[in-house]
């Protein structure tokens, strides 16, 4: 088993944001709760690329969540988008994304595509005018598991009303969630129109859900 250590710890606003690394990869713990770590990505690059393939060449694209890096990397590694807003309340985990998570998000914060905001995601919707093609949201563990009360917000009537009037005409939606959530993907279909469901096998648990949404 690979030793755990703490390479960061930080108060924030939330709580206790720590960075530990266990072997060659990190894992962000928020409050003593595990959130992500770097040892795979793919749902969280498929959330990016199943809706950068729904829009075209020179696209607005939202990602609500840093992570670890894996949705903004492969944002950047496509010629589809022409400007990329990260929308992150952390500003500790955006600092991380300097130095030590720097080679997971491929140095995507340098691409000049690329503005990170520092902020609440719900807030900022709300005040911001700005219309998107694609927004990808993968905020705490998804619909049915939100680690902060203020992110279940997000996956309620008003949040997706929210979300569905900060898209373009024909944008889409990409949510990210640790597991089905049926009643969550009724609620989007009610919302936003029709709903897409893309699974990933994960070598524990439940798969990894992707769901896909387009404006009508």
């Amino acid at each position: 088993m690979d030793e755990v250590t703490t390479v960061d710890r930080v108060r924030t606003d939330r709580g206790e944001l720590a960075l530990r690394r266990s072997g060659p990869h990190y894992e962000i713990i928020s409050n003593g709760v595990f959130l992500m770590d770097t040892r795979a990505g793919e749902s969280e690059r498929l959330l990016v690329r199943a809706a950068l393939d729904a829009v075209g060449p020179g696209s607005r694209m939202l990602i609500g969540g840093l992570g670890v890096g894996f949705s903004v990397a492969e944002a950047v590694a496509s010629t589809r988008p022409a400007q990329i807003v990260v929308v992150e309340i952390e500003r500790t985990l955006v600092r991380w994304h300097r130095d030590h998570l720097a080679p997971y998000s491929r140095n995507a914060l340098d691409d000049p595509r690329v503005r990170v905001v520092a902020r609440d995601l719900v807030d900022w919707l709300a005040e911001t005018p700005d219309r998107y093609d694609a927004i990808c949201l993968d905020v705490d563990n998804g619909p049915d598991w939100t680690v902060f009360d203020g992110n279940a917000a997000l996956y309620g009537p008003q949040g997706l009303a929210l979300l569905r009037d900060r898209l373009a005409p024909g944008g889409v939606l990409a949510v990210w969630s640790a597991a089905a959530a049926p009643g969550y993907a009724a609620r989007l279909a009610s919302i936003l129109g029709p709903v897409s469901e893309l699974r990933v096998e994960v070598p524990r648990g439940e798969p990894d859900v992707v769901y896909l949404a387009h404006r009508v």
